[in-house]
């Protein structure tokens, strides 16, 4: 009888239990005992995990291993040639040392991006209306606060999406539902089918032409930063910032100063550089920053398709050697 290949379970199965099940069925399911970084790293040089040829790992699962960067993954198993996050963003796996290794990469690109996207527009609505202010003034027995000033409305507002990618399209259509005209950038222009009538623009020309700017791309070594200080010099004054990317694509100490001058008339951020144990003060104490913790994909349905999708991953990973959704840097490979 041929012996079960080995799977690496780094995180917990919340919601897609019935599909899981298939994989228990063709594999032997690995947990580790690790409980940090460390530990974790002794535990695969020790041999404990020799055998594993895949691991479906989430995004909660860092606080064991810590980010798959070069030193972690050259301490992984000879025989682990797979790498499942359930995640779209996978800036917690360094993508350049798995490739030199030859372990292959996934992630789940488009289950997240009508939920994204729905916060996105949330916030967005939030930002222009000033809610926040009147929100955090009820809470005090303020009616409304004092001095509040009042928004803005969507219609005929400029929306930049920086990163067009599926959230941001997603994002596009929401947005011309409130009459918003749309523009973008991306290193590369979309081909006419993916635009779908959104203007491309340089990415300074984003900057200074749009009333709201929406950051929707990856973090990367390129992106990290990408808005900071003279990028907010660059913006209209009183325009409206919204992240739901990764909080390392803006300098939050930028930000801060930007909205304290007024350059930045408010902001709406689900996600933050040091999240999530440390939220910049500047940030928590501006009531016209709208603040939610890592929401975007916070329903059960997503939750529950980001879950399906990574286990399709891994199954194909033990049935074909090959993956459903590689990373794009190993389209290739």
């Amino acid at each position: 009888m041929q012996q079960r290949k080995k799977v690496l379970l780094l995180g917990g199965i919340e919601h897609a239990h019935e599909q899981w099940n298939t994989v228990s069925e063709i594999a032997e399911v690995v947990l580790p005992k690790s409980t940090n970084r460390e530990e974790f790293i002794e535990e695969c040089k020790s041999g404990a995990l020799d055998g594993v040829i895949a691991t479906y790992r989430t995004f909660d699962s860092v606080s064991i291993t810590g980010r798959f960067d070069e030193e972690l993954v050259n301490a992984l198993p000879e025989s682990l040639k797979f790498i499942c996050h359930t995640g779209a963003g996978y800036d917690q796996v360094d993508i350049a040392p798995c490739t030199a290794r030859g372990i292959r990469v996934s992630n789940v690109p488009t289950a997240v991006n009508d939920a994204t996207a729905d916060v996105n527009m949330f916030l967005i609505i939030g930002a222009l209306r000033n809610f926040n202010v009147g929100m955090v003034a009820l809470r005090k027995g303020e009616w409304r606060g004092k001095n509040t000033k009042l928004g803005h409305d969507p219609q005929g507002k400029v929306l930049g999406i920086l990163g067009m990618g599926g959230i941001g399209r997603n994002l596009k259509n929401k947005a011309e539902a409130f009459n918003m005209k749309v523009q973008y950038h991306n290193r590369r222009r979309l081909p006419p089918n993916e635009e779908d009538g959104a203007k491309y623009v340089s990415f300074d020309e984003l900057l200074a032409t749009s009333d709201v700017i929406s950051l929707n791309l990856p973090l990367n070594e390129r992106t990290r930063h990408i808005i900071s200080t003279k990028e907010f010099e660059k913006m209209k004054d009183g325009v409206i910032v919204v992240n739901t990317a990764r909080g390392a694509v803006m300098d939050e100490d930028a930000l801060v100063k930007a909205l304290d001058s007024g350059k930045v008339a408010s902001c709406g951020l689900d996600v933050y550089e040091q999240e999530p144990t440390y939220i910049h003060p500047g940030l928590v104490s501006n009531p016209h920053v709208m603040l939610i913790p890592h929401l975007g994909t916070y329903t059960v349905e997503t939750q529950t398709k980001m879950e399906v999708w990574n286990i399709d991953n891994l199954i194909q990973a033990i049935q074909t050697g090959t993956l459903k959704s590689p990373v794009p840097e190993q389209a290739n490979m």
